[in-house]
């Protein structure tokens, strides 16, 4: 997500629908003889949202195109196309009705971190908890993780508690900065870079939630935005945006977003989920070329409210 300032009100829980576009561009130096692409190119339906309409547009059409649900319940979609091309378009635009009850944290105050993690233990769907609890590639239990968590909560603090004040306090001890991260940044160079973006802040709010024993996945999908005040918001200035989701007691689950310190709310919409980044990469895949050259990529996000 891009550096506009989000705040949080009571109307941001309201029902409302979204339109979303989101237009993936890459761009080759010399022609491409074939490629091959997985992504999610429909969104799931979730507790919080419905979907209404999903289009997909390829350029060049594609020869196949298969859609699967995966292991979390997300469309993976694979994409090959056998037609030499310089430029490939991936285009969907979809339809959203979203909304997010406010979580009651006080009511889970009534577990702290350890006693709850103790009763997801006994009370959660087995392969759901074990899938969300254990190291995922971008989420290991580096000694790092766990000495950063402690400094913010603790297993004796009660649990909504904690989830404010893990949210609050990787917003307060990190700095927004696009460039200075990569899909392969590990968390503890994160913590000596102390900068970062959206996916970096949910994959340290999910580590130091599993190294505490609470199941949380890495939810992927888009977020709303306003321009500052007196700006016009720029056409394709959108981008896709990422947060936490921990599992508490009672079957449900609290979303935190870091890095805009506060919970998910109604501007948020949800495309896929799982362990890590890695499980929910919009667009990925190899191309096949003599001489492709260098290549360029080119994301535009529009989400409109209708």
């Amino acid at each position: 997500m891009g550096g506009d300032v989000v705040s949080q009100g009571p109307e941001d829980w309201t029902p409302r629908q979204y339109d979303v576009h989101h237009r993936t561009t890459y761009t080759y130096e010399g022609p491409v003889e074939s490629c091959f692409e997985r992504g999610f190119l429909a969104p799931r339906e979730t507790p919080s949202q419905r979907v209404l309409s999903n289009e997909v547009v390829i350029s060049p059409d594609p020869q196949v195109m298969t859609e699967h649900v995966d292991h979390f319940g997300n469309h993976s979609f694979y994409v090959e196309i056998q037609t030499a091309h310089n430029e490939l378009i991936v285009e969907k635009r979809s339809r959203f009705e979203v909304h997010w009850p406010q979580p009651d944290l006080a009511a889970l105050d009534r577990w702290t971190v350890a006693s709850a993690a103790a009763e997801l233990l006994e009370s959660a769907e087995a392969v759901e908890r074990v899938g969300h609890l254990l190291p995922s590639p971008l989420v290991q239990p580096a000694p790092e993780v766990v000495d950063y968590c402690r400094s913010v909560i603790g297993p004796d603090m009660p649990l909504g508690e904690a989830i404010l004040a893990l949210t609050r306090g990787i917003y307060r001890d990190f700095a927004y900065k696009s460039g200075v991260t990569t899909v392969r940044t590990t968390l503890p160079e994160l913590l000596e870079l102390r900068q970062g973006v959206c996916q970096d802040f949910a994959h340290l709010a999910i580590g130091c939630l599993r190294s505490l024993g609470l199941p949380t996945r890495y939810v992927s999908g888009y977020l709303e935005t306003q321009p500052p005040p007196g700006q016009v918001k720029l056409a394709g200035a959108d981008a896709s945006h990422a947060w936490a989701s921990v599992m508490v007691p009672g079957g449900g689950w609290v979303d935190l977003d870091p890095t805009n310190d506060h919970l998910a709310d109604s501007r948020y919409v949800v495309t896929a989920w799982g362990r890590d980044f890695r499980d929910v990469s919009p667009l990925k895949g190899v191309v096949f070329a003599e001489a492709a050259g260098a290549s360029t990529l080119n994301v535009a996000v529009d989400v409109t409210r209708v």
